[in-house]
């Protein structure tokens, strides 16, 4: 467990928690079971969030663990780095998917949330160029794919997500979707 060592030099290894206080109870299955998790949250009992390792992330095992209660879901074999942030990002209050299926949760939540809606033009104090990158974030889009479609590099994409996360007050990219189906929604009522 080399890459746990690592990435945690001072935790160790319980099959169960006897009283103990963990800041992160890190449960990785030979097969993910709801029920079984079920049964851990239930014993954790929100002293300490839940994160999910699995050997082949799915989308839908994503969906049923964050629906029970795990806070993160990731690969069992991730960099040890990695581990970190993810450790770091529950402790913190957050949750955590990966970068993959984030854009796939993101991509279908925008698909639903935004069935229909007219395009907002609400976001005024966007120049022309953010706007753009924000809508095809809005729409599931990864930076690679916003940069290819729009004819600009990654890195531009990413400087102006940032300017659009900070004009319109949003963290993330799931709350931009969230803006942009609210401002939509205000657009087809004023319509």
């Amino acid at each position: 467990m080399p890459r746990w060592q690592q990435a945690f030099a001072n935790a160790h290894i319980a099959t169960d928690m006897g009283g103990q206080r963990a800041d992160v109870v890190w449960w990785a299955p030979t097969a993910f079971e709801p029920e079984v998790l079920g049964r851990l949250l239930a014993r954790v009992g929100g002293a300490a969030p839940v994160i999910v390792l699995v050997n082949q992330p799915t989308p839908a095992e994503a969906m049923q663990a964050l629906a029970a209660g795990a806070r993160g879901y990731c690969h069992a074999y991730a960099t040890p780095q990695m581990l970190e942030q993810v450790a770091t990002a529950v402790i913190n209050g957050g949750l955590w998917l990966g970068p993959e299926l984030m854009s796939t949760m993101i991509g279908a939540a925008s698909k639903q949330l935004l069935q229909d809606t007219p395009r907002p033009n609400c976001f005024e104090n966007l120049t022309p160029r953010e706007r753009d990158v924000a809508i095809e974030v809005a729409h599931g889009a990864t930076n690679k794919e916003v940069a290819r479609r729009l004819n600009i590099t990654e890195r531009t994409v990413k400087a102006h997500l940032g300017a659009v996360f900070e004009k319109l007050g949003v963290r993330d990219r799931l709350q931009l979707v969230l803006e942009y189906k609210d401002a939509a929604k205000q657009v087809g009522q004023a319509a």
